[in-house]
């Protein structure tokens, strides 16, 4: 009998969590989006890989340089109230495996951007409306399901950036993967981060060498929640 009221009991519990997750309002171009702080905690209940994980608390001793924290990015605004980099668990998996390959050869990681909320991908598509470099908010981005990362790859002794083919947030042919009329060294640079971000289970985008998705990113939620509100749930 009591193996019966724990079944139903895990069933209904279960069937309410279903309930909850398709009770997520759709916006106007019907996408479901978490922009509550409930609906998120809902979520990593669910599935606990659904967490946003502090990249700077979880890699020790991470490099990050968040331009949409500045007026120093293609907007010319302050996108961001804090310079934070969030990411889902395994994406922060391997982002630490990662680091940790990089190190034995003298290298470490920089973040550029990871986990974006929805709203500010509006902002950036008012400014940049080409989905080669901006996601376009009918479809969403990586970026608002904390499966994108744009980063680097420093030199650990000086801390400088290994030079690449252009720098971040450039819009031209130069940033293209395909691009090749480069100097040797920088072409060896870029396939140094291609080959240890595809080898940690990223894939890179044609058009931005910074820019890599983490594979499995269909299984996260679209999000629209801020890093004041993530703060507050990871202390």
């Amino acid at each position: 009998m009591k193996l019966r009221v724990l079944s139903l009991l895990l069933i209904l519990l279960s069937f309410s969590i279903h309930l909850q997750a398709q009770n997520i309002s759709k916006n106007k171009y019907g996408l479901r989006i978490i922009d509550s702080v409930e609906e998120y905690r809902q979520s990593v209940a669910k599935d606990s890989n659904k967490i946003l994980v502090d990249l700077e608390k979880y890699i020790p001793g991470l490099k990050t340089d968040v331009k949409y924290s500045t007026m120093d990015n293609f907007t010319k605004r302050v996108l961001y109230k804090e310079a934070k980099v969030y990411a889902r668990l395994p994406v922060a998996k391997a982002l630490k495996n990662i680091q940790k390959e990089l190190e034995e050869s003298g290298y470490e990681l920089k973040i550029y951007d990871a986990y974006r909320p929805y709203s500010i991908t509006e902002i950036m598509w008012d400014v940049v409306r080409d989905d080669r470099y901006a996601a376009d908010p009918k479809k969403g981005s990586r970026h608002n399901r904390g499966c994108a990362i744009d980063l680097t790859i420093v030199n650990k002794q000086s801390g400088k950036e290994l030079e690449m083919p252009t720098p971040y947030d450039d819009f031209t042919m130069k940033a293209h993967h395909a691009y090749t009329k480069l100097p040797d060294h920088i072409i060896k640079n870029r396939s140094l981060l291609k080959e240890v971000m595809i080898k940690n289970n990223f894939e890179p985008i044609t058009s931005e060498w910074w820019h890599y998705d983490f594979k499995g990113w269909k299984a996260y939620e679209l999000m629209n929640i801020s890093f004041e509100q993530l703060e507050k749930e990871t202390k």
